[in-house]
């Protein structure tokens, strides 16, 4: 052995690995209560996720004496492309080696947002792929209930920008809300209001949510009331030019009362397909002089009109709507009593003849709407992201209970890399989940007749949470803290079924084996295992010294050393953070005290040793060195 470093050694035989750092991996067993020391088959290990031939990966993975194995497709593509007759040989593996089987469904958006704005549509298309995914998990256990992960968001949106400051602790830069009537999402920073004082109240949490909804709500009035103001405008500005037009035609004419009429019939007439000189005819003497400075009037202020008449149309279907959504009851009133009032009367004042009746209707309609509050189409993205995928994992769950029954796989919504994704944070997730459940609950005991009691208990056995303590610690690049990437997992660990194990430094999606980053693992699987101490553990490392390593390392070794899992099943001495070292494997030659130099150089028998020291080998002496050859 020779020092190269303060701490730090480097063997010069190749037989076994001393590692990077003899103090490796002490801070997770040093101190770990025997409780919380995670055994061998407590660890599982993932597939590679780039393989449609997930046959071969789980066949690879068992090869190395794993007791779980995460199938991953996260890719849909990749996932399309597995053969359903491999889920099943899958399946076979499983029941003959006696391995524990997990499923890591591929990533999408459950809420239907897309970079081209959300439908629903969009959102019914990505819960019937995830159903899919449930459905083709079932087939690797259909024996038993299948964890099957998938991620709380997939698109690159965060609802919410927080970063942690010293001086002010963690404040909200910037949020997304979304346009719920045309699906379009729009970012909106906040700020101190400097002219009112308000910067040293600023930086307080309530009041930061304040400010947020103080935004919203003077967006949606400045929004509902500026459309407002356009549709008055237009339908003014219509009929006065139909106003002028006619009472300027009538005073020529001769002041017929009824010049009017005769103008509206003969424009309708026009419109028809029948030209300026035959409605001319038919008009008469009298307004043949007029007819033709009448049309061009009557075409402006009919265009006002009906592009007020649409927008008046569509403000009423938005305000319906999100009154609706809203279950606000009295606007709802208010918007019903115009409609019943409008209906009988639709044919009669879309038709040309009625220009000006028609005109004092919409005026009518937009008095109607000014009286309402209104709608509040601006909604902060993280509500209805939560809303809309609530939706989503909950008609999952139900469609594959009902389907399955008790073997009804477990649906595990995992946090994605911090600022990547919607909800991924630890109250944002365990809103996610609360809600999913109480939309489950509520199915179970409408469609099926379930007592709430036993709703309750499926509705929390069949949805949790997969918290992947790598993705977490993301929040680092934020200014966050070690003791902050602790007090998330805290706030979710009671809902956690399943845990995704990796370490990165907090900056980039690096997923190095445990113990090779600043992850706080042990304190965080401890918060977890107050609730769960049982539950399985995936080592995801797809970044393990590059991406070419996937798939061809597993860190097994690694991943026992640094959590000083015990060698034996009796959790006593020694564990693998005393002996991981300390002789090289089975097929790495004949370890540090007889290293393969030595029988490279001088051979494996006796015969090869120098006459004194009873071999054959002669020419050599003892003290004399190689022989020149």
């Amino acid at each position: 052995m020779a020092e190269s470093g303060e701490g730090y050694a480097e063997n010069f035989y190749v037989g076994a690995d001393y590692g990077f750092d003899p103090n490796y991996g002490a801070e997770f067993s040093v101190g770990m209560s025997q409780e919380y020391t995670p055994e061998v088959s407590q660890f599982g290990y993932t597939t590679d996720p780039r393989m449609a031939n997930q046959l071969k990966a789980v066949s690879d993975k068992l090869s190395t004496g794993a007791k779980t194995i995460e199938v991953t497709a996260i890719t849909p593509a990749v996932f399309e492309s597995m053969p359903k007759q491999h889920l099943d040989e899958i399946n076979r593996l499983r029941k003959l080696v006696g391995v524990d089987l997990t499923f890591h469904g591929p990533i999408i958006e459950p809420s239907g947002f897309t970079r081209q704005g959300w439908d629903e549509t969009q959102r019914v298309q990505a819960e019937r792929q995830m159903h899919q995914a449930v459905q083709r998990a079932h087939q690797v256990n259909p024996d038993g209930n299948v964890i099957v992960t998938f991620h709380s968001g997939a698109v690159g949106l965060d609802p919410e920008t927080r970063v942690k400051d010293e001086k002010t602790g963690e404040i909200i830069t910037e949020f997304a809300v979304i346009n719920q009537a045309e699906g379009q999402v729009q970012r909106i920073p906040i700020k101190p209001d400097y002219f009112k004082g308000g910067e040293k109240d600023f930086y307080s949490k309530e009041n930061q949510q304040e400010k947020i909804k103080m935004v919203i709500d003077k967006q949606n009035k400045e929004a509902w009331f500026r459309q407002l103001f356009n549709v008055s405008y237009h339908a003014s500005a219509g009929s006065r030019e139909i106003d002028n037009v006619l009472s300027g035609s009538s005073k020529v004419a001769g002041g017929d009362k009824k010049v009017a009429e005769v103008l509206l019939e003969g424009y309708s007439d026009y419109l028809k397909g029948g030209e300026i000189s035959k409605s001319i005819e038919k008009l008469g003497k009298p307004y043949k002089e007029v007819f033709q400075d009448t049309v061009t009037g009557l075409v402006h202020g009919d265009a006002y009109l009906r592009d007020a008449y649409q927008n008046l149309q569509n403000m009423f279907n938005q305000a319906y709507e999100v009154a609706l959504k809203n279950n606000n009851k009295e606007d709802l009133s208010k918007l019903k009593k115009f409609r019943a009032e409008m209906q009988p009367n639709l044919k009669d004042i879309e038709e040309v003849k009625n220009l000006q009746k028609f005109g004092n209707e919409i005026v009518r309609g937009v008095n109607v709407l000014r009286s309402i509050d209104p709608p509040k189409a601006l909604k902060p993205f993280k509500d209805f992201a939560v809303d809309k995928s609530s939706d989503t994992f909950s008609n999952i769950a139900f469609s594959a209970y009902k389907e399955f029954k008790n073997t009804s796989p477990i649906l595990s919504v995992e946090n994605p890399p911090a600022g990547s994704a919607p909800l991924h944070r630890a109250e944002d997730l365990r809103q996610l989940v609360d809600k999913s459940r109480e939309k489950l609950q509520k199915r179970f005991v409408d469609e099926m007749g379930m007592g709430e009691s036993e709703a309750k208990q499926q509705a929390e056995k069949l949805i949790g949470v997969t918290w992947d303590v790598g993705h977490i610690n993301m929040l680092r690049k934020f200014g966050y803290s070690g003791e902050d990437i602790i007090k998330e997992t805290e706030k979710i660990a009671k809902h956690v079924k399943h845990v995704h194990l990796s370490d990165n430094f907090g900056m980039e999606h690096t997923e190095l084996p445990m113990g090779m980053g600043n992850v706080p693992t042990k304190p965080m699987l401890e918060a977890i295992g107050k609730y769960n101490k049982q539950l399985k553990k995936i080592v995801e490392t797809g970044n393990w010294f590059g991406p070419q390593a996937f798939g061809n390392q597993t860190p097994v070794r690694e991943t026992l050393r640094a959590f000083g899992s015990p060698l034996y099943s009796m959790q006593m001495q020694p564990n693998w953070r005393n002996i991981a070292n300390s002789s090289g494997g089975y097929f790495a030659g004949y370890g540090t005290m007889l290293p393969d130099r030595n029988f490279q150089t001088y051979g494996a028998g006796f015969s090869n040793l120098p006459p004194e020291l009873g071999g054959d080998m002669g020419g050599r002496a003892r003290m004399g060195g190689a022989p020149i050859e």
